[in-house]
């Protein structure tokens, strides 16, 4: 399967290949074909199902971790002081999804700058978006972060839409970065360097004493 939005990118380049390649220009006909075989890559939408019990929160991106502690100031009067940052290189699959069963609560879109997503500062003044979930598991919060490369935060939904865990909430073009915010008492259940997989890799467990 492949994400919507890849249509375009995966198009483009391909009837241009078969023009260039029509036209003799073998070299510039391969190089558009690559391109359209990596954009291909990209945005595959695999199937994804996470087996653990229901108040375990699901990983919402595939990347590896790259920060486990204190959110930034702002989230703890949400009452969402902790954060685990998932970093996307441009060969993770980049569809995000659901880490609950939950109806989206809030939601804010901020346009900012383009520094490096694992860096600290891109998830306070990099273009993203915050939105806040609740379910039955408990309260979750989701930043999406673009990057150096990244020209567009996709996200599917509106305030009050409900979501299954694993059900896709949106994408990142190009290399991005993904933060949860969780409850002080979650159980976090993976670690600084781990690689997890959106939908599936279980991320922390909720409610937590």
């Amino acid at each position: 399967m492949i994400a919507p939005e890849g249509w375009p990118f995966v198009l483009v380049p391909l009837c241009a290949a078969a023009v260039a390649g029509a036209l003799g220009w073998l070299p510039l006909a391969v190089c558009l074909a690559a391109c359209a075989a990596f954009c291909l890559f990209f945005f595959r939408n695999p199937r994804r199902e996470c087996s653990a019990s229901a108040d375990v929160a699901c990983s919402p991106a595939d990347g590896k971790v790259i920060a486990c502690g204190v959110a930034p100031e702002g989230m703890a009067p949400a009452g969402l002081p902790v954060r685990v940052s998932v970093f996307m290189s441009v060969f993770s699959v980049h569809v995000n999804r659901a880490p609950i069963d939950a109806t989206l609560a809030e939601y804010r879109y901020s346009p900012g700058r383009t520094f490096a997503a694992y860096t600290d500062k891109a998830s306070l003044v990099n273009e993203q978006n915050l939105s806040v979930w609740e379910g039955a598991a408990g309260r979750i919060g989701l930043k999406q972060i673009a990057g150096v490369v990244a020209r567009r935060i996709v996200f599917d939904h509106a305030p009050g839409a409900a979501v299954r865990r694993g059900d896709r909430i949106g994408l990142i073009r190009f290399g991005s970065r993904v933060d949860v915010f969780l409850p002080s008492e979650a159980e976090l259940l993976v670690r600084v360097g781990d690689r997890v997989r959106a939908g599936s890799s279980p991320l922390a467990r909720l409610g937590a004493s």
